[in-house]
């Protein structure tokens, strides 16, 4: 065992929309990496947190009509739970807008400034003369300078995928109200990253994890460092030290939450966070394939800038494909964690198998409803469960359980090479191979089962019967302890099935080279319900109708004339009063004053908000829409929202009821 702690990290999921299949690639296999380490006698701590700041959060936030900490919370919440729904466990969960993450950030940025490694540097970025803003990176649209594609402010997205800076953009244009931006000088801070090449490649050389990390960073360190602009003109984040009209960019103060979470985790334990982040350390980070850079790079040159100890270990997941089609929410193809998943009442073990058992780690997961299926109906199904059943089965009904006696040598022989397969896999991040080691030695217990066949031999020889299913209460035994990290719930069930009263979690894994010892046991029942066929199809249509309806939103909108569009009077009002339709789950009845007179409309967003989070609201109105009577209530206009979550449109500046909008 190590005596240095290992503290696991995953890249922190951003508080501006919910949980799908592509976040679970990188905490699942976390999770059940810290789950084993533990149970193989390591010192672990596992630590997350959401990560809140930076421009789409606020963006999102205006559209919403909240605040920025309030959408964050929101999601926060959303996370912590799904979470734990799908039994990702952390130690510690924390925000990065909370106390802790403030000031640890504006203490290593303090530490790189004494130390020489940033400076101030006038730098041209875009103004919106509209909205009469600076427009920080993900506010701007424009052309990239290096591939000419078009790209957003932060990053050449469309393209060649190269990081930009403050200003490098071309043709920038205004995301918020499409007016072309200009540049204005404003002086902004940078990180010296061009300093650390000679520190980098030794450090990626001794890096640990997996090779996508390490050779995709010595890729980027070989051919150019530039400095990174780390600083913003937004309100919502951390304040750069000394400078209110200026925060740290989000890339700064997200990975440092990992230290702030450490030190929130270490105060309610009575532990030393620098224990964990400072010296030599086991710091491993689990994070998707799209943050390398970050992680690999940037984030290990500002440790060592600041003093601090740099990771041990960066895991990269591979990308998440939906139905052989590239990830895509916008195009449909999206598998959401609750909706389409829990909220369902699936199993969390059969999710939790297939992200680990699919394929290796690096490489892209390809998830469709009928190859799910197919895979926990073959392996999880009909070779763990069906083995596990079989044995416990036999061994109640003729021995009324575990029989008495030693396991065969040559039994113990197997588990001992599968336990010492799964402990350098597992060590290896080679999680695929992991799993398939465990089902491999279910598999060998099938074999082994079928092949003596003790319900033949029961029959002549009950001595030699009662042997051979010693043995395999032996291999389930072993099957329990090695699955926990995979399907926890299903390794409770079988320990359960077996005989014990305690935890599985709670035995270490080599305890599966202990005899298991005789015991009575309740007739067993089945670990895994096979997928049907009608389950299958009926959750596929799901996400092939939202295929279908993201299609025909992208179908080519008809053309209407300069002509057409005026005839539509639209006009700024504000919500006076807002109450429940009744008989009605979805419509809200609103009294909007419009200027010139106030009007009663009917709008469906019962669903999406309560009446008083309305009221007061500046809203858009159609006013010459014909009246019409809906659930017995006359509406006379609109009110214009965004999307499905009927996100109201609102003036970002405050203007009188009535005023025509053009």
């Amino acid at each position: 065992m190590n005596q240095t702690p290992l503290l696991v990290t995953c890249g922190l999921p951003y508080t501006n929309g919910p949980c799908h299949l592509g976040h679970l690639r990188t905490y699942v296999p976390a999770d059940a990496y810290v789950r084993y380490l533990r149970r193989a006698g390591e010192e672990v701590v596992f630590v997350c947190g959401s990560d809140n700041h930076g421009t789409p959060i606020v963006v999102s936030a205006e559209e919403a009509g909240t605040t920025p900490r309030a959408l964050s919370e929101k999601y926060h919440k959303h996370f912590d739970e799904t979470f734990k729904r799908m039994g990702v466990v952390f130690d510690r969960f924390g925000m990065t807008d909370d106390p802790a993450n403030h000031h640890r950030t504006q203490d290593i940025v303090s530490r790189l400034q004494e130390n020489g490694y940033i400076y101030k540097q006038v730098v041209h970025q875009a103004y919106c003369t509209k909205c009469k803003r600076f427009l920080p990176d993900r506010y701007v649209e424009g052309i990239c300078p290096h591939c000419g594609k078009p790209a957003r402010g932060d990053e050449c997205d469309q393209g060649c995928g190269k990081h930009l800076e403050p200003g490098e953009i071309k043709d920038p244009v205004c995301k918020v109200c499409g007016t072309k931006a200009e540049f204005r000088d404003q002086e902004h801070f940078f990180f010296k990253l061009s300093e650390f090449k000679d520190f980098l490649l030794p450090h990626l050389d001794q890096l640990r994890g997996t090779t996508n990390a390490k050779n995709y960073a010595i890729g980027w360190i070989k051919d150019e460092l530039h400095d990174w602009c780390i600083t913003r003109t937004l309100d919502w984040g951390v304040k750069f030290p000394g400078r209110d009209d200026l925060v740290v960019y989000v890339w700064v103060d997200a990975p440092i939450g990992y230290i702030a979470f450490t030190e929130e985790w270490a105060k309610a334990n009575g532990k030393d966070w620098k224990r964990y982040w400072c010296g030599d350390n086991r710091v491993t980070h689990f994070i998707g394939g799209d943050i390398i850079y970050h992680h690999s790079i940037f984030w290990p040159a500002l440790l060592k800038g600041a003093g601090y100890g740099v990771p041990h270990a960066v895991v990269a997941s591979g990308m998440v494909k939906v139905d052989d089609h590239k990830f895509s929410k916008s195009r449909g193809y999206v598998v959401w964690t609750n909706d389409d998943y829990l909220d369902k009442g699936l199993p969390v073990d059969y999710l939790r198998y297939y992200l680990l058992s699919y394929t290796s780690h690096t490489k892209e997961l390809n998830f469709a409803w009928p190859l799910f299926a197919e895979r926990i109906n073959n392996e999880v199904v009909n070779i763990f469960g069906n083995f596990v059943y079989r044995t416990l089965f036999f061994a109640q009904k003729e021995f009324e359980g575990v029989p008495g006696g030693t396991v065969d040598p040559a039994i113990m022989a197997e588990i001992e090479k599968t336990l010492a397969n799964v402990d350098q896999l597992m060590r290896d991040y080679e999680f695929k191979g992991a799993v398939d080691s465990v089902m491999g030695l279910a598999a060998f217990g099938n074999t082994y089962i079928q092949t003596n066949a003790p319900w033949k031999l029961v029959k002549t020889d009950k001595t030699a019967a009662a042997q051979v299913i010693k043995n395999a209460c032996q291999i389930v035994k072993a099957l329990a302890l090695l699955i926990q990290p995979v399907m926890p719930d299903a390794a409770e069930r079988c320990w359960k099935e077996l005989g014990f009263y305690d935890e599985v979690a709670k035995h270490p894994v080599s305890d599966a080279l202990h005899p298991v010892p005789e015991a009575c046991l309740k007739p067993p029942t089945p670990l895994f319900v096979k997928m049907e066929e009608a389950l299958v199809k009926e959750l596929d249509s799901v996400l092939q109708k939202r295929v279908a309806d993201a299609n025909k939103k992208a179908e080519k909108i008809p053309v209407v004339t300069f002509e057409e569009f005026q005839k539509l009077d639209l006009r700024t009002g504000k919500v006076l009063s807002a109450e429940p339709v009744p008989k009605s789950n979805k419509l809200l009845k609103l009294m909007v004053d419009i200027g010139s007179e106030k009007r009663q409309i009917v709008a469906g967003m019962q669903q999406f908000y309560k009446p008083e989070e309305i009221v007061g609201k500046d809203v858009v109105v159609v006013t010459n829409l014909a009246p019409a009577k809906i659930f017995g209530v006359e509406s006379n206009g609109m009110v214009l929202a965004a999307g499905d979550a009927a996100s109201l449109l609102v003036p970002l500046k405050p203007v009188e009821p009535g005023t025509k909008i053009r």
